[in-house]
């Protein structure tokens, strides 16, 4: 397969991205619960955790593997079957895209910011998310502490 083979549907999905972000801006330059001008520092923090936790919930987390395996085949591997991504196709698409935080992100961000301004009902599954991000955020903290005091505990030791 050559790697151009899978540039029409990027293409695609680019042009669909674009035109899910043309419609929102007409659909929320009538419809829209709050403008973007009366946006605050807490309303773009609650944005940017929730985005963050939902990249993170469909990138990486175990409850959306079902989700993200819809976009896979089975293929052959060292220890038996395992999951690939399609060789090609709008699958391969949409394999690529969760499986990339950055890409998936864009995504992510256009529909949180997308329900915040459209409705005040989506402020509490935006605040949840945004809770569940700094506690996802807390949790690698205190990982990354974990593991570097081990370390300095095995240095201490292998002298």
């Amino acid at each position: 397969m050559r790697i151009t083979d899978q540039y029409l549907w990027n293409f695609v999905f680019s042009v669909l991205f674009l035109a899910l972000v043309f419609m929102a801006t007409v659909v929320l330059d009538t419809e829209a619960y709050k403008s973007y001008e009366s946006l605050t520092l807490l309303d773009y923090t609650l944005m940017i955790l929730a985005t963050f936790r939902l990249t993170r919930l469909f990138v990486y987390d175990k409850i959306t593997a079902f989700f993200r395996e819809q976009f896979s085949d089975i293929g052959e591997g060292k220890n038996g079957m395992v999951l690939v991504k399609p060789a090609r196709g709008p699958r391969r698409t949409i394999a690529d895209l969760l499986s990339c935080p950055w890409c998936f992100g864009m995504w992510a961000a256009g529909t949180v910011a997308f329900f915040y301004l459209l409705t005040p009902y989506a402020f509490f599954v935006i605040l949840m998310l945004a809770i569940g991000a700094l506690g996802t955020l807390m949790q690698l903290l205190a990982n990354l502490i974990g593991w570097k005091a081990e370390q300095l505990k095995m240095d201490v030791e292998s002298r």
